[in-house]
């Protein structure tokens, strides 16, 4: 049985829960990013949070949203690939706008060439992994500069920042040093000269409020929008 979400009602939820937690943090609303992640949901609620207002939309798997995009004709959408990229999976990645997921140079020389082939620039985000467990993805925080620096060389990607994922604890506030970590590794970048390394993408339905108050510019949230996931994702192709 279907449960019918008030998308828009649970988006101007979320809105305020960011204006209260950038307040805490004496920061402006404005600063954060809503993206919203749209795993398992269809072409059709994208479009329903897109009238409400949204433009920025997360997908985790590239052929998930390839069988989306033909019905997602949405002026001023950005769209960005928030899971892990197989490297085959690269030229069609190239429908984003954004790839928050890049961890070793291997990805980012061929999201490049396939940037080159397709004329045009994509925004990037280092993914560093700042917890122990083996299934996570990301760079660590000493290898960050290292794949900066080697980005930073590739003229048709645009390195925006920093994301990533942190381990799960049942209080939000137990991903709070994890938050503040990565917040202090932008830090560290732009003092070694990476200025434009400003972005923090970090948060989700869980724990962004503490991501904000630690310094997010990026929070994905799916379900505080779209309600419960009650579908799997598509099956690898």
């Amino acid at each position: 049985m279907t449960v019918a979400v008030d998308i828009a009602a649970n988006t101007a939820q979320v809105l305020e829960r960011i204006a209260r937690a950038a307040s805490r943090a004496s920061r402006e609303s404005k600063s954060v990013r809503l993206v919203a992640v749209t795993k398992t949901f269809p072409a059709e609620s994208i479009i329903q949070a897109y009238e409400g207002g949204l433009r920025d939309f997360g997908e985790n798997r590239v052929q998930e949203f390839q069988q989306k995009l033909p019905r997602l004709k949405l002026p001023e959408a950005t769209f960005h690939l928030i899971g892990h990229l197989q490297s085959n999976k690269v030229q069609p990645a190239m429908a984003f706008d954004w790839v928050q997921t890049v961890d070793s140079e291997r990805l980012a020389r061929r999201l490049h060439d396939a940037a080159a082939a397709a004329n045009k620039t994509l925004s990037v985000l280092i993914e560093v992994k700042l917890g122990e467990e083996e299934a996570k993805t990301g760079v660590t925080e000493q290898e960050a500069e290292r794949l900066a620096a080697f980005i930073r060389s590739q003229d048709r990607l645009e390195l925006r920042g920093l994301m990533t994922m942190p381990p799960f604890t049942e209080d939000p506030e137990g991903a709070r040093p994890y938050f503040r970590r990565l917040r202090q590794l932008r830090d560290r970048l732009q003092e070694a000269g990476f200025q434009h390394v400003r972005e923090l993408s970090m948060g989700m339905t869980h724990d962004f409020e503490v991501a904000i108050e630690e310094g997010s510019t990026i929070v994905r949230v799916g379900t505080a929008i779209f309600g419960p996931r009650t579908t799997k994702p598509l099956p690898p192709t």
